[in-house]
């Protein structure tokens, strides 16, 4: 497959990009997100809407004609230190319009100022949100990508220790799955977006001086046994592709359905990019994924 125009005007700001991460300071950083989100302006096609579910700010986005007792929970991510970004939103909504069903995008709160595991205790409280609001377990999936897959994996155990109904299924989009040091961080690994400096940063911000082997930390070491059916997308060329490898495998011999597949060429959560041909596919494939799986639950 040769490199589209698209892919190879992305591929040329990547490394800027890659510096801005450990060069932009965070006060700054989110200063421009917020100001970036407030400026978003999403398809006439789908409404968004600023909500407080139990106490963690959210975002609506629904599209025309969409059912209103299914939803997507869907955990951004942006290295546990980053809130939601307007790209984020664009591919909420692009999902939400794929899958015909209304997408809660939650803003949870971020490291170092709030490290872990305030974010987890959010993921689940706008879980819990859902089903108070008379949401089915059975009518909702969940997703995330980067810390958001993560995210996505610890709250499924701890709902599953909690003894709540799971959602019907999920998918991760190249999930940080260890955040333990390891050797695949090392400064000569030269992922085309992300640094190994700028992921230890991250690391080290979420965790807060707890252990990076807690389960609900680095769900590589969890029990994954009981997890609705998982579709894990990574890119063949980022720093995390070795989480999702594991986290997949892991998830198999615990006896998950779960399913992986590794775009060729591909950097770190490249679906934000909406002009890319590749991301249109991953985004395609995970919607028939999460919404055959709401389907079959209602049978």
């Amino acid at each position: 497959m040769t490199d589209s125009s698209a892919e190879r005007k992305i591929r040329a700001a990547l490394p800027v990009i890659r510096l801005m991460q450990t060069c932009v300071p965070l006060s700054l950083a989110h200063w421009l997100l917020k100001r970036g989100m407030a400026r978003v302006r999403l398809d006439g096609d789908v409404t968004r809407e600023t909500i407080d579910a139990g106490a963690v700010p959210c975002e609506w986005l629904v599209p025309r004609e969409s059912r209103s007792d299914q939803a997507l929970l869907y955990l951004h991510g942006g290295g546990f230190v980053f809130g939601m970004t307007p790209q984020h939103l664009r591919m909420g909504a692009y999902l939400a319009k794929a899958m015909g069903v209304r997408v809660l995008m939650v803003d949870y709160r971020t490291a170092p100022e709030f490290p872990f595991p305030a974010a987890l205790d959010d993921s689940v409280s706008a879980y819990r949100w859902l089903r108070e609001r008379g949401f089915a377990a059975r009518d909702i999936v969940i997703a995330g990508d980067s810390a958001g897959g993560n995210l996505t994996l610890s709250t499924l155990m701890r709902l599953r220790d909690g003894g709540h109904a799971l959602p019907a299924a999920a998918a991760c989009l190249s999930p940080a799955a260890d955040l333990t040091p390891r050797e695949s961080l090392r400064e000569g690994f030269r992922d085309p977006l992300l640094s190994p400096r700028a992921v230890k940063f991250y690391n080290r911000s979420y965790l807060g001086g707890r252990d990076p082997r807690d389960p609900l930390i680095s769900p590589v070491f969890g029990d994954l046994r009981g997890l609705p059916p998982l579709l894990v997308h990574a890119g063949e060329d980022e720093i995390l592709r070795d989480d999702a490898l594991r986290i997949t495998s892991l998830a198999r011999a615990a006896g998950v359905d779960a399913r992986l597949e590794v775009y060729p060429r591909m950097w770190h959560v490249w679906q934000l990019n909406l002009t890319l041909p590749q991301a249109i596919r991953s985004l395609d494939e995970i919607g028939r994924f999460l919404r055959a799986h709401l389907v079959a639950d209602r049978a």
